[in-house]
Protein backbone atom coordinates (compact mmCIF):
# COMPACT_ATOMS: atom_id res chain seq x y z
CA UNK A 1 0.00 0.00 0.00
CA UNK A 2 1.34 3.42 -0.97
CA UNK A 3 1.92 5.68 1.99
CA UNK A 4 2.28 9.44 2.42
CA UNK A 5 6.03 8.92 2.57
CA UNK A 6 5.94 7.20 -0.83
CA UNK A 7 4.26 10.22 -2.38
CA UNK A 8 6.69 12.61 -0.69
CA UNK A 9 9.54 10.66 -2.24
CA UNK A 10 7.78 10.79 -5.63
CA UNK A 11 7.32 14.56 -5.25
CA UNK A 12 11.04 15.03 -4.62
CA UNK A 13 11.89 12.83 -7.59
CA UNK A 14 9.62 14.95 -9.81
CA UNK A 15 11.27 18.09 -8.48
CA UNK A 16 14.71 16.70 -9.33
CA UNK A 17 13.51 15.82 -12.83
CA UNK A 18 12.20 19.37 -13.36
CA UNK A 19 15.45 20.87 -12.10
CA UNK A 20 17.48 18.63 -14.41
CA UNK A 21 15.32 19.79 -17.31
CA UNK A 22 15.89 23.35 -16.19
CA UNK A 23 19.63 22.72 -16.12
CA UNK A 24 19.49 21.64 -19.77
CA UNK A 25 17.46 24.75 -20.51
CA UNK A 26 20.13 26.88 -18.84
CA UNK A 27 22.82 25.29 -21.00
CA UNK A 28 20.79 26.13 -24.12
CA UNK A 29 20.22 29.71 -22.92
CA UNK A 30 24.01 30.07 -22.62
CA UNK A 31 24.42 28.88 -26.23
CA UNK A 32 21.71 31.27 -27.42
CA UNK A 33 23.35 34.15 -25.56
CA UNK A 34 26.62 33.52 -27.40
CA UNK A 35 24.84 33.21 -30.76
CA UNK A 36 22.89 36.44 -30.21
CA UNK A 37 26.10 38.32 -29.37
CA UNK A 38 27.79 36.96 -32.50
CA UNK A 39 24.80 37.94 -34.66
CA UNK A 40 24.74 41.41 -33.12
CA UNK A 41 28.38 41.84 -34.13
CA UNK A 42 27.67 40.58 -37.65
CA UNK A 43 24.69 42.95 -37.90
CA UNK A 44 26.83 45.90 -36.84
CA UNK A 45 29.61 45.10 -39.32
CA UNK A 46 27.04 44.57 -42.08
CA UNK A 47 25.69 48.04 -41.30
CA UNK A 48 29.16 49.55 -41.57
CA UNK A 49 29.72 47.69 -44.84
CA UNK A 50 26.45 48.87 -46.37
CA UNK A 51 26.58 52.42 -45.03
CA UNK A 52 30.10 52.85 -46.48
CA UNK A 53 29.13 51.34 -49.85
CA UNK A 54 31.45 48.41 -49.17
CA UNK A 55 34.49 50.52 -48.29
CA UNK A 56 34.69 49.48 -44.61
CA UNK A 57 34.00 46.41 -42.53
CA UNK A 58 34.33 43.79 -45.29
CA UNK A 59 37.11 41.50 -43.92
CA UNK A 60 35.90 41.83 -40.32
CA UNK A 61 32.38 40.93 -41.46
CA UNK A 62 33.58 37.74 -43.16
CA UNK A 63 35.48 36.67 -40.04
CA UNK A 64 32.43 37.35 -37.89
CA UNK A 65 30.22 35.32 -40.23
CA UNK A 66 32.44 32.29 -39.56
CA UNK A 67 32.10 32.85 -35.81
CA UNK A 68 28.31 33.10 -36.16
CA UNK A 69 28.24 29.82 -38.06
CA UNK A 70 30.10 28.09 -35.21
CA UNK A 71 27.67 29.50 -32.64
CA UNK A 72 24.66 28.58 -34.79
CA UNK A 73 25.89 24.98 -35.10
CA UNK A 74 26.20 24.77 -31.30
CA UNK A 75 22.67 26.19 -30.89
CA UNK A 76 21.27 23.64 -33.34
CA UNK A 77 22.90 20.90 -31.26
CA UNK A 78 21.23 22.40 -28.20
CA UNK A 79 17.83 22.26 -29.87
CA UNK A 80 18.32 18.50 -30.25
CA UNK A 81 17.81 18.25 -26.46
CA UNK A 82 14.24 19.50 -26.74
CA UNK A 83 11.59 16.87 -25.97
CA UNK A 84 9.31 16.86 -29.04
CA UNK A 85 7.12 13.92 -28.05
CA UNK A 86 3.34 14.59 -27.87
CA UNK A 87 2.58 15.68 -24.34
CA UNK A 88 6.27 16.25 -23.73
CA UNK A 89 7.59 19.08 -21.65
CA UNK A 90 9.83 20.77 -24.19
CA UNK A 91 12.77 22.10 -22.24
CA UNK A 92 11.10 23.30 -19.12
CA UNK A 93 9.19 20.46 -17.54
CA UNK A 94 5.82 22.12 -18.28
CA UNK A 95 3.82 20.62 -21.18
CA UNK A 96 1.64 23.74 -21.56
CA UNK A 97 4.60 25.69 -22.84
CA UNK A 98 5.52 23.14 -25.50
CA UNK A 99 3.46 24.59 -28.37
CA UNK A 100 4.84 28.12 -27.91
CA UNK A 101 8.39 26.85 -27.46
CA UNK A 102 8.24 24.70 -30.59
CA UNK A 103 6.86 27.61 -32.62
CA UNK A 104 9.68 29.87 -31.39
CA UNK A 105 12.34 27.33 -32.27
CA UNK A 106 10.79 26.67 -35.70
CA UNK A 107 10.95 30.40 -36.44
CA UNK A 108 14.59 30.58 -35.33
CA UNK A 109 15.59 27.61 -37.49
CA UNK A 110 13.81 29.12 -40.47
CA UNK A 111 15.68 32.41 -39.98
CA UNK A 112 19.01 30.59 -39.60
CA UNK A 113 18.32 28.70 -42.84
CA UNK A 114 17.69 32.06 -44.55
CA UNK A 115 20.87 33.64 -43.16
CA UNK A 116 23.13 32.70 -46.15
CA UNK A 117 20.72 34.47 -48.55
CA UNK A 118 20.70 37.56 -46.31
CA UNK A 119 24.49 37.60 -46.30
CA UNK A 120 24.60 37.37 -50.10
CA UNK A 121 22.29 40.37 -50.37
CA UNK A 122 24.52 42.32 -47.99
CA UNK A 123 27.61 41.33 -49.97
CA UNK A 124 26.00 42.48 -53.23
CA UNK A 125 24.73 45.65 -51.50
CA UNK A 126 21.18 45.09 -52.71
CA UNK A 127 19.82 45.88 -49.23
CA UNK A 128 19.68 49.19 -47.42
CA UNK A 129 21.27 49.30 -43.94
CA UNK A 130 17.78 49.61 -42.44
CA UNK A 131 16.42 46.60 -44.35
CA UNK A 132 19.39 44.41 -43.39
CA UNK A 133 19.09 45.51 -39.77
CA UNK A 134 15.39 44.59 -39.72
CA UNK A 135 16.11 41.05 -40.94
CA UNK A 136 18.82 40.53 -38.33
CA UNK A 137 16.50 41.96 -35.66
CA UNK A 138 13.87 39.37 -36.57
CA UNK A 139 16.35 36.53 -36.05
CA UNK A 140 17.59 37.90 -32.73
CA UNK A 141 14.01 38.50 -31.57
CA UNK A 142 13.22 34.84 -32.27
CA UNK A 143 16.19 33.71 -30.19
CA UNK A 144 15.16 36.02 -27.34
CA UNK A 145 11.65 34.58 -27.50
CA UNK A 146 13.07 31.13 -26.73
CA UNK A 147 14.80 32.61 -23.68
CA UNK A 148 11.51 34.25 -22.68
CA UNK A 149 9.72 30.88 -22.78
CA UNK A 150 12.36 29.46 -20.46
CA UNK A 151 11.89 32.35 -18.02
CA UNK A 152 8.10 32.11 -18.22
CA UNK A 153 7.98 28.43 -17.31
CA UNK A 154 10.82 27.93 -14.81
CA UNK A 155 9.36 26.12 -11.77
CA UNK A 156 11.94 27.30 -9.21
CA UNK A 157 11.57 30.88 -7.90
CA UNK A 158 15.28 31.69 -7.51
CA UNK A 159 16.09 30.42 -10.98
CA UNK A 160 13.00 32.11 -12.40
CA UNK A 161 14.16 35.46 -10.96
CA UNK A 162 17.57 34.96 -12.51
CA UNK A 163 16.03 34.08 -15.89
CA UNK A 164 13.86 37.21 -15.76
CA UNK A 165 16.96 39.29 -14.97
CA UNK A 166 18.90 37.60 -17.77
CA UNK A 167 16.13 37.98 -20.35
CA UNK A 168 15.69 41.69 -19.64
CA UNK A 169 19.44 42.23 -19.71
CA UNK A 170 19.69 40.44 -23.07
CA UNK A 171 16.75 42.48 -24.38
CA UNK A 172 18.36 45.71 -23.17
CA UNK A 173 21.62 44.70 -24.84
CA UNK A 174 19.71 43.99 -28.06
CA UNK A 175 18.22 47.50 -27.99
CA UNK A 176 21.77 48.80 -27.51
CA UNK A 177 22.81 46.84 -30.60
CA UNK A 178 19.91 48.29 -32.57
CA UNK A 179 20.93 51.74 -31.40
CA UNK A 180 24.44 51.08 -32.72
CA UNK A 181 22.96 50.23 -36.13
CA UNK A 182 20.69 53.28 -36.07
CA UNK A 183 23.59 55.61 -35.28
CA UNK A 184 25.74 54.10 -38.03
CA UNK A 185 22.93 54.61 -40.53
CA UNK A 186 22.32 58.18 -39.31
CA UNK A 187 25.94 59.31 -39.49
CA UNK A 188 26.52 57.28 -42.65
CA UNK A 189 23.65 59.13 -44.38
CA UNK A 190 25.31 62.45 -43.57
CA UNK A 191 22.01 64.17 -42.85
CA UNK A 192 19.62 64.28 -39.90
CA UNK A 193 16.24 62.56 -40.25
CA UNK A 194 13.33 63.22 -37.86
CA UNK A 195 11.88 59.69 -38.03
CA UNK A 196 15.26 58.13 -37.40
CA UNK A 197 15.74 60.46 -34.41
CA UNK A 198 12.41 59.35 -32.90
CA UNK A 199 13.39 55.72 -33.32
CA UNK A 200 16.79 56.45 -31.78
CA UNK A 201 15.19 58.01 -28.70
CA UNK A 202 12.79 55.05 -28.45
CA UNK A 203 15.73 52.64 -28.38
CA UNK A 204 17.44 54.62 -25.62
CA UNK A 205 14.27 54.60 -23.49
CA UNK A 206 13.74 50.89 -24.15
CA UNK A 207 17.25 50.07 -22.95
CA UNK A 208 16.74 51.98 -19.74
CA UNK A 209 13.46 50.20 -19.06
CA UNK A 210 15.00 46.76 -19.59
CA UNK A 211 18.02 47.49 -17.41
CA UNK A 212 15.73 48.74 -14.65
CA UNK A 213 13.89 45.41 -14.61
CA UNK A 214 17.23 43.60 -14.70
CA UNK A 215 18.43 45.58 -11.65
CA UNK A 216 15.24 44.64 -9.79
CA UNK A 217 15.70 40.89 -10.27
CA UNK A 218 19.47 40.48 -10.65
CA UNK A 219 21.55 38.67 -8.03
CA UNK A 220 23.90 40.98 -6.07
CA UNK A 221 27.16 39.83 -7.70
CA UNK A 222 25.90 40.31 -11.26
CA UNK A 223 24.29 43.63 -10.41
CA UNK A 224 27.53 44.87 -8.83
CA UNK A 225 29.52 43.76 -11.90
CA UNK A 226 27.17 45.67 -14.18
CA UNK A 227 27.32 48.80 -12.03
CA UNK A 228 31.11 48.64 -11.80
CA UNK A 229 31.55 48.10 -15.54
CA UNK A 230 29.19 50.98 -16.29
CA UNK A 231 31.02 53.33 -13.92
CA UNK A 232 34.41 52.41 -15.40
CA UNK A 233 33.31 52.49 -19.06
CA UNK A 234 34.98 55.52 -20.64
CA UNK A 235 33.12 54.92 -23.90
CA UNK A 236 29.81 55.97 -22.32
CA UNK A 237 30.91 59.62 -22.43
CA UNK A 238 31.61 59.31 -26.15
CA UNK A 239 28.28 57.58 -26.72
CA UNK A 240 26.37 60.26 -24.80
CA UNK A 241 28.10 63.05 -26.76
CA UNK A 242 27.32 61.44 -30.12
CA UNK A 243 23.77 60.70 -28.98
CA UNK A 244 23.23 64.42 -28.40
CA UNK A 245 24.65 65.22 -31.83
CA UNK A 246 22.50 62.67 -33.63
CA UNK A 247 19.27 63.09 -31.64
CA UNK A 248 19.14 66.89 -31.35
CA UNK A 249 20.19 67.97 -34.83
CA UNK A 250 17.53 69.81 -36.80
CA UNK A 251 15.80 67.67 -39.41
CA UNK A 252 17.71 67.96 -42.68
CA UNK A 253 20.83 69.34 -40.99
CA UNK A 254 24.15 67.79 -42.07
CA UNK A 255 25.82 65.14 -39.92
CA UNK A 256 29.50 64.38 -40.13
CA UNK A 257 30.01 61.00 -41.77
CA UNK A 258 33.34 60.81 -39.93
CA UNK A 259 31.38 60.27 -36.69
CA UNK A 260 30.15 56.87 -37.86
CA UNK A 261 33.40 55.09 -37.01
CA UNK A 262 33.90 56.40 -33.42
CA UNK A 263 30.21 55.79 -32.81
CA UNK A 264 30.45 52.19 -33.98
CA UNK A 265 33.68 51.53 -32.05
CA UNK A 266 32.34 53.02 -28.80
CA UNK A 267 29.05 51.13 -29.04
CA UNK A 268 30.91 47.91 -29.83
CA UNK A 269 33.09 48.30 -26.74
CA UNK A 270 29.97 48.85 -24.69
CA UNK A 271 28.35 45.75 -26.19
CA UNK A 272 31.42 43.68 -25.30
CA UNK A 273 31.25 44.99 -21.71
CA UNK A 274 27.56 44.07 -21.55
CA UNK A 275 28.40 40.60 -22.85
CA UNK A 276 30.77 40.10 -19.91
CA UNK A 277 27.89 40.71 -17.52
CA UNK A 278 25.62 38.49 -19.60
CA UNK A 279 28.17 35.65 -19.45
CA UNK A 280 28.30 36.06 -15.67
CA UNK A 281 24.52 35.76 -15.52
CA UNK A 282 24.42 32.59 -17.62
CA UNK A 283 27.21 31.05 -15.52
CA UNK A 284 25.34 31.89 -12.30
CA UNK A 285 22.18 30.42 -13.81
CA UNK A 286 23.87 27.06 -14.35
CA UNK A 287 25.46 27.18 -10.89
CA UNK A 288 22.09 27.78 -9.26
CA UNK A 289 20.64 24.82 -11.14
CA UNK A 290 23.47 22.60 -9.89
CA UNK A 291 23.02 23.79 -6.30
CA UNK A 292 19.23 23.25 -6.39
CA UNK A 293 19.67 19.75 -7.79
CA UNK A 294 22.21 18.90 -5.09
CA UNK A 295 19.87 20.22 -2.36
CA UNK A 296 16.90 18.29 -3.78
CA UNK A 297 18.91 15.06 -3.96
CA UNK A 298 20.05 15.53 -0.35
CA UNK A 299 16.43 16.05 0.71
CA UNK A 300 15.43 12.91 -1.18
CA UNK A 301 18.07 10.90 0.65
CA UNK A 302 16.72 12.21 3.94
CA UNK A 303 13.25 10.99 3.02
CA UNK A 304 14.53 7.59 1.93
CA UNK A 305 16.41 7.18 5.20
CA UNK A 306 13.60 8.40 7.44
CA UNK A 307 12.06 4.97 8.20
CA UNK A 308 15.45 3.45 9.00
CA UNK A 309 16.39 6.35 11.27
CA UNK A 310 13.18 6.01 13.20
CA UNK A 311 13.52 2.26 13.45
CA UNK A 312 16.96 2.58 15.02
CA UNK A 313 16.06 5.34 17.50
CA UNK A 314 17.58 4.38 20.92
CA UNK A 315 15.27 3.78 23.84
CA UNK A 316 16.98 6.52 25.85
CA UNK A 317 16.21 9.04 23.12
CA UNK A 318 12.57 8.08 23.14
CA UNK A 319 12.35 8.33 26.94
CA UNK A 320 14.13 11.65 26.92
CA UNK A 321 11.25 12.99 24.88
CA UNK A 322 8.83 12.00 27.60
CA UNK A 323 7.62 8.84 25.93
CA UNK A 324 6.61 6.40 28.69
CA UNK A 325 5.70 3.59 26.35
CA UNK A 326 8.38 1.29 24.96
CA UNK A 327 9.69 2.21 21.47
CA UNK A 328 8.11 -0.82 19.88
CA UNK A 329 4.69 0.36 20.95
CA UNK A 330 5.26 3.94 19.76
CA UNK A 331 7.10 3.36 16.50
CA UNK A 332 4.05 3.56 14.25
CA UNK A 333 2.62 6.81 15.66
CA UNK A 334 6.09 8.31 15.84
CA UNK A 335 6.61 7.56 12.17
CA UNK A 336 3.18 8.98 11.38
CA UNK A 337 3.99 12.20 13.19
CA UNK A 338 7.33 12.46 11.39
CA UNK A 339 5.70 11.99 8.00
CA UNK A 340 3.05 14.56 8.96
CA UNK A 341 5.81 17.03 9.76
CA UNK A 342 7.44 16.29 6.41
CA UNK A 343 4.12 16.78 4.60
CA UNK A 344 3.55 20.09 6.36
CA UNK A 345 7.09 21.26 5.58
CA UNK A 346 6.69 20.29 1.94
CA UNK A 347 3.32 22.04 1.71
CA UNK A 348 4.67 25.25 3.26
CA UNK A 349 7.72 25.17 1.00
CA UNK A 350 5.60 24.74 -2.13
CA UNK A 351 3.24 27.52 -1.05
CA UNK A 352 6.17 29.87 -0.51
CA UNK A 353 7.62 28.91 -3.90
CA UNK A 354 4.29 29.52 -5.61
CA UNK A 355 3.92 32.95 -4.01
CA UNK A 356 7.42 33.97 -5.11
CA UNK A 357 6.84 32.59 -8.62
CA UNK A 358 3.66 34.63 -8.95
CA UNK A 359 5.59 37.76 -8.01
CA UNK A 360 8.33 37.03 -10.53
CA UNK A 361 5.95 36.13 -13.34
CA UNK A 362 3.94 39.30 -12.90
CA UNK A 363 6.77 41.04 -14.77
CA UNK A 364 6.56 38.51 -17.59
CA UNK A 365 2.77 38.84 -17.72
CA UNK A 366 3.12 42.60 -18.13
CA UNK A 367 5.45 42.05 -21.07
CA UNK A 368 2.92 39.70 -22.68
CA UNK A 369 0.19 42.34 -22.28
CA UNK A 370 2.45 44.98 -23.80
CA UNK A 371 3.36 42.80 -26.78
CA UNK A 372 -0.29 41.93 -27.44
CA UNK A 373 -1.35 45.58 -27.19
CA UNK A 374 1.43 46.63 -29.57
CA UNK A 375 0.37 43.94 -32.02
CA UNK A 376 -3.23 45.12 -31.91
CA UNK A 377 -2.27 48.76 -32.52
CA UNK A 378 0.07 47.74 -35.33
CA UNK A 379 -2.74 45.81 -37.02
CA UNK A 380 -5.61 48.24 -36.44
CA UNK A 381 -3.78 51.52 -36.93
CA UNK A 382 -1.06 50.30 -39.28
CA UNK A 383 1.72 51.47 -36.97
CA UNK A 384 5.27 50.22 -36.73
CA UNK A 385 6.33 48.46 -33.52
CA UNK A 386 8.21 51.54 -32.38
CA UNK A 387 5.23 53.81 -33.08
CA UNK A 388 2.86 51.47 -31.23
CA UNK A 389 5.15 51.34 -28.21
CA UNK A 390 5.59 55.12 -28.23
CA UNK A 391 1.81 55.60 -28.31
CA UNK A 392 1.30 53.28 -25.33
CA UNK A 393 4.10 54.91 -23.36
CA UNK A 394 2.86 58.43 -24.11
CA UNK A 395 -0.69 57.48 -23.12
CA UNK A 396 0.58 56.04 -19.83
CA UNK A 397 2.49 59.26 -19.08
CA UNK A 398 -0.46 61.51 -20.00
CA UNK A 399 -2.89 59.52 -17.84
CA UNK A 400 -0.39 58.85 -15.03
CA UNK A 401 -1.03 55.12 -15.31
CA UNK A 402 1.15 52.04 -15.44
CA UNK A 403 2.13 50.92 -18.93
CA UNK A 404 0.66 47.46 -18.25
CA UNK A 405 -2.69 49.02 -17.26
CA UNK A 406 -2.81 51.01 -20.49
CA UNK A 407 -1.97 47.88 -22.49
CA UNK A 408 -4.79 45.98 -20.74
CA UNK A 409 -7.21 48.81 -21.51
CA UNK A 410 -6.27 48.74 -25.19
CA UNK A 411 -6.86 44.98 -25.33
CA UNK A 412 -10.20 45.37 -23.55
CA UNK A 413 -11.32 47.85 -26.22
CA UNK A 414 -10.18 45.68 -29.14
CA UNK A 415 -13.74 45.03 -30.33
CA UNK A 416 -14.52 48.75 -30.29
CA UNK A 417 -11.75 49.71 -32.71
CA UNK A 418 -13.12 50.47 -36.18
CA UNK A 419 -12.82 47.51 -38.58
CA UNK A 420 -11.84 49.95 -41.30
CA UNK A 421 -8.46 50.36 -39.63
CA UNK A 422 -7.64 46.67 -39.92
CA UNK A 423 -5.06 45.53 -42.49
Amino acid sequence: MKTALNFLVAARQCEIGELEQLQRTSALVDLLSRLIHALQKERGLSNVFLASAGARGGPARLAQMAECDRMAAAARDGFELVDMQPGGAGLTGHPGHGARLFSRIAHVLQCLDALPALRERVASRTLSPEAATALYIDLVAGLLAVVFEAADSAPEPGISRLLVALFNFMQGKEFAGQERATGVAAFGAGVSDALRQQHWLHLIASQERCFQVFAEFAPPHSLALWQESSAADATLAVIERLRRVGCTATAGAPLSMEMAEPWFDSCSQRMDALQTVEARLTAELQQQCQHRIADARAALQTLLQAPQALATTPVSATLALGELQPPAARLGPQLDRSVMDLVQDQSQRLQAMQAELETVRATLTERKLLERAKGLLMARRQLSEGEAHKLLRQTAMNQNRRLADVAQAVLSMADLLPPALER
